[in-house]
């Protein structure tokens, strides 16, 4: 089997109640486009509100069925190559336009500043990555793929079959002990996890809100020693493709630091740069998830709570939705993993009137606050160790 064939991110839930029938008319790919102008042209969604009984109707079979289904008449599941193609100029702008500044500017300690910004580009190449992954892009698996293995392993040296494999789990059972790898590593997400820590991890769990932030500059580092883990051990398919790429980025960005900086200067951009992309992605992440609900086994909730429970979005305009890769729409990212993110903000009005007529608590903050509720949830359970 491969990667392309068992990428399954944007997959429907097995506890929907819906019928194999059901599923694949609420599932299916969006529609074909059928003109040049369709695949090119990213007209805005104009979504019209479905009455919540109606969409809810016991024909479909599910509560969450009945929200896909509004967000189905209103369009939201068709992918806008027209958006992404910017999308993707504008991010390959910048990592030329970094890589042209950096040889210019030879050998000087003004290159932290393109260090910093090389950091931002890697984010938006790995939430390029991420996108693909959740088949958003294209139409086809095989071009998503693609596009993965050049923004993700070749560009950001992150392997996205890797990435794929992991992050399915998380969207599976999200914020869910023993089930979700992103609450499974270095911190304690739980009180009943906490209080297993011994030696070096239990120092960690006790000081954790204060040892966060400073943390997250090695989170590069951790993706890009789990990209190399999985094509060592072959746990990946296609593994020596996605290997020669990441070894191709390395080389690259490695090299390039030495022939253009002295070793001590070269040394210094490469801490910098990796440092501040894993702060930055860290602190694109961290709002999602973290403070929020904590499940202690897969399926203890119908699929729509468990999405809608465990996540956070973040309020805030065009400015915050580019910065962080529309992840600030969290909820509505996790109900519908493969829609456009240019429709995440459309879809959150439904899912809004939604959630309040089942009565289901939804989640929405500010950045500065989404961080503070992470830190006293953080605090908090270290304090049971």
């Amino acid at each position: 089997m491969t990667l392309t064939e068992s990428v399954v991110l944007d997959a429907p839930p097995r506890d929907s109640g819906t019928t194999t029938a059901d599923r694949d008319e609420l599932f299916a790919a969006p529609d074909s486009a059928t003109t040049l102008s369709d695949l090119l042209i990213d007209a805005e969604p104009q979504p019209q509100a479905v009455p919540a009984a109606e969409g809810r109707a016991h024909e479909r079979g599910s509560e969450y069925a009945g929200l896909m289904l509004q967000v189905r008449r209103a369009g939201l599941l068709h992918r806008h190559l027209g958006n992404y193609a910017g999308r993707i100029a504008a991010i390959a702008t910048a990592f030329t336009g970094g890589w042209a500044a950096f040889v210019l500017l030879g050998d000087t300690w003004w290159q932290l500043v393109t260090a910093a910004f090389l950091a931002a580009v890697f984010a938006q190449l790995a939430f390029l990555g991420h996108d693909a992954g959740h088949q958003q892009v294209f139409r086809t698996r095989k071009a998503n793929y693609l596009l993965g293995l050049i923004v993700g392993n070749l560009a950001a040296g992150l392997s996205i079959g890797w990435w794929v494999n992991n992050h399915n789990k998380h969207h599976a059972n999200p914020n869910t002990e023993g089930a979700d790898p992103d609450i499974m590593g270095i911190l304690a997400h739980s009180s009943e996890r906490a209080r297993t820590g011994r030696g070096w991890r239990g120092f960690i769990f006790r000081n954790q809100a204060w040892l966060f932030f400073p943390m997250l500059t090695l989170e590069a580092g951790s993706l890009h020693g789990a990209s190399v883990k999985a094509v060592v051990r072959r746990t990946i398919p296609n593994w020596r493709l996605e290997g020669g790429l990441l070894a191709v980025h390395m080389a690259g960005v490695v090299g390039m630091a030495f022939l253009v900086l002295s070793p001590g200067k070269a040394l210094v951009f490469l801490a910098v740069q990796q440092g501040l992309f894993g702060l930055y992605m860290g602190c694109t992440f961290a709002p999602n998830h973290k403070g929020m609900e904590v499940l202690e086994t897969p399926g203890s909730v119908d699929f729509l709570r468990r999405q809608v429970l465990t996540s956070r979005n973040v309020r805030g305009g065009w400015f915050t939705d580019a910065a962080l890769g529309a992840l600030n729409y969290q909820i509505e990212h996790h109900l519908f993993p493969s829609m456009p993110r240019s429709n995440l903000r459309h879809a959150r009005p439904i899912v809004i009137a939604y959630c309040a007529e089942l009565g289901v608590p939804y989640c929405e903050t500010s950045l500065l606050e989404s961080y503070g509720q992470a830190l006293r949830h953080l605090h908090a359970v270290g304090r049971e160790h």
